[in-house]
């Protein structure tokens, strides 16, 4: 495998490039101060787009036997179960799993790298946010092996998640069988790459229906601003009977923005989501979900990396796993 650049640009580098003393260098990458956010981002984008290692930092190990991962699983359920399975393939082959949540946030993603790679891990497995760059510039400096997973991108790496677009017009047409024609959907956070592809999923499956194109789209991240969407969507004229989600944490939102407004389910809305988690079948009622297959993405996910560290050459693969719908009663369904 391609060994990283043999000389690191210096701190001092670094901080004329962002700017900013030689101190606060050491401060961000020692962790030894509180930095305003803004000069830590303007310190992790230098350091990125110069590819400074830091000190301690030996560079990937193909040898190492340990395998990084950047992804939020300490704060999105799916993500938990993801590396669950991860780590049960890893086992198999071999290796052993460190762990760095960067929160979905580009500074804390570049952050996380920055971490994974002084560790000397063999390659990382990255669930990037909605702007990877910097942290994806920063792990190419460093010839360090990334797989994709989930959110994938057009960047000629090895990725690996759910289909998407389909799986999201099939919950439309679940609940279009059930005689709905007016929804909603609950979007969760913007500028993934995964819903768009659900948005996308569930405008195909308007169309095919012949649903209404213009719908409300509520906010998933906060039950609060999502119950005073919810009721003005309600209120109005064309009110929608049905709500497709898209993913656990849009519907954990959603359900307590219809408890807030004392909404029955499936009397007041239908619903239907994406993401078949522990809770969804613990809910009342039940929720029809689209349960992604979590064991298979998680050991594909590990299986792309082995395979790029044992032959670095070898062409960049994309893998689809399929989505199966798992019907309870939130659509209507006894």
């Amino acid at each position: 495998m391609a060994r990283r650049q043999s000389s690191s640009p210096s701190m001092g580098a670094v901080a004329v490039a962002a700017g900013v003393s030689k101190s606060t260098v050491s401060h961000v990458v020692n962790k030894t101060r509180p930095v305003a956010p803004e000069t830590e981002q303007a310190v992790l984008t230098a350091m990125a787009r110069l590819g400074y290692v830091g000190p301690g930092h030996t560079g990937s190990d193909p040898d190492a036997m340990t395998i990084g991962i950047a992804m939020s699983a300490m704060t999105n359920p799916y993500f938990g179960t993801v590396v669950q399975a991860m780590d049960r393939r890893a086992i198999l082959d071999g290796y052993s799993l460190v762990l760095a949540d960067p929160h979905d946030d580009p500074a804390n993603e570049v952050r996380a790298m920055t971490d994974l790679l002084r560790r000397g891990v063999s390659g990382v497995i990255l669930a990037p946010s909605a702007d990877p760059s910097a942290a994806l510039a920063y792990a190419r400096h460093n010839a360090v092996p990334v797989v994709l997973i989930d959110r994938l991108l057009p960047l000629g790496l090895d990725q690996v998640g759910s289909e998407n677009v389909e799986a999201t017009a099939a919950l439309v047409a679940h609940l279009a069988g059930h005689g709905h024609r007016r929804f909603c959907f609950v979007s969760p956070r913007p500028g993934l790459t995964t819903t768009q592809e659900r948005w996308d999923g569930f405008r195909l499956g308007l169309q095919r229906h012949g649903c209404a194109p213009e719908v409300p789209v509520l906010d998933g991240l906060d039950s609060e601003r999502l119950a005073v969407q919810l009721r003005t969507a309600l209120d109005g004229p064309d009110a929608p009977t049905a709500v497709v989600s898209g993913n656990n944490q849009a519907t954990i939102e959603l359900m307590k923005a219809c408890r807030r407004l004392g909404l029955s389910i499936p009397g007041d809305l239908a619903v239907a989501v994406f993401d078949d988690f522990e809770w969804a079948d613990i809910f009342h009622p039940r929720l029809t979900a689209m349960a992604q297959g979590t064991s298979a993405i998680g050991a594909q996910s590990i299986e792309l990396l082995t395979r790029r560290l044992s032959d670095p050459g070898t062409p960049a693969r994309t893998v689809r796993i399929e989505a199966s719908l798992v019907i309870r009663e939130s659509c209507g369904c006894d």
